[in-house]
């Protein structure tokens, strides 16, 4: 009887699995690591697509803003390009070194006997290099990544010469009648097809989860298909925010029900050893 009791409270846990963002949510902002990203992605457009420079501030606002990344609005609007060749581009030149070992957060997140997975439009590269920066690599089950969402890219024979390039800058400026957005055929965060999908890979219950996100754009989504959502960052819920913490390392003070739940599993653990224990002595 005392078992069953177990067993029916360990069902009635809510959550089974944490889900993490990587840059700025697991880091600061203040490392500086996302205005080197931004330097890098305009650099690329510059160098790499032939994009005249007067041009750059506008167009990756309206790519980044309309596409969730920059890179998915440059591929919807007709620009073709290795995805590889991109991210050693945008991530091969950034300061690492302001990366910092986090023990506080390690110690966190090691008290937690939960599924914890990271969820980052990154490459996994990026997200490795990260991640040992931070002193964190062995406290996450897996990494969803860029690779994880996107097929590596094929370029159609002569695509330099063939490529189309839609207005996206005349488009708002001047809209037409009719005329719609390109869409992108990269699958990255704040899709809610992104999102179901990777949900779907990892094997991801929405409903027992909690969502970790720095990006209020990525919240609400993150909302959309029935997770729970922690903004990282600020102490002001956004739309869509179940929690707001300052700070990655105030998880526990936002949400004790993770370390009571944790709490039960080893009593439960412990008590079904126990069980099992006497049960071979008896016999």
């Amino acid at each position: 009887m005392e078992f069953e009791d177990h067993y029916r409270q360990s069902q009635r846990q809510k959550f089974d699995c944490l889900l993490f963002d990587l840059d700025d949510t697991l880091y600061p902002y203040s490392s500086g690591i996302a205005a080197a990203c931004t330097k890098n992605i305009q650099d690329y457009m510059i160098e790499k697509l032939g994009i005249e420079e007067s041009r750059i501030s506008e167009l990756s606002n309206l790519l980044y803003k309309n596409y969730g990344t920059t890179m998915a609005g440059l591929r919807a609007v007709g620009y073709q390009f290795d995805y590889d060749d991109y991210h050693s581009f945008v991530h091969g030149r950034l300061p690492y070194e302001n990366i910092k070992p986090d023990h506080v957060l390690r110690s966190i997140l090691l008290s937690l006997p939960i599924r914890k997975l990271i969820f980052t439009n990154g490459d996994k590269v990026h997200a490795i290099k990260a991640l040992k920066r931070l002193g964190l690599e062995d406290c996450f089950e897996g990494i969803i990544c860029f690779e994880t969402l996107n097929q590596p890219f094929s370029p159609t024979e002569n695509s330099k010469e063939t490529q189309k390039i839609f207005d996206i800058v005349g488009h708002f400026s001047r809209p037409e009648p009719g005329v719609e957005l390109p869409k992108t055929p990269v699958l990255c965060k704040p899709s809610v097809e992104a999102m179901e999908f990777a949900l779907k890979i990892a094997n991801i219950n929405p409903q027992r989860t909690v969502f970790f996100e720095d990006s209020t754009r990525n919240i609400l989504a993150g909302k959309q298909v029935g997770l729970h959502t922690v903004l990282v960052g600020t102490s002001h819920r956004s739309k869509g925010a179940d929690y707001a913490l300052e700070s990655i390392h105030n998880i526990r003070e936002a949400l004790p029900e993770l370390w009571a739940e944790a709490e039960e599993r080893r009593a439960l653990q412990y008590h079904s050893g126990k069980v099992a224990m006497e049960t071979s002595v008896s016999a």
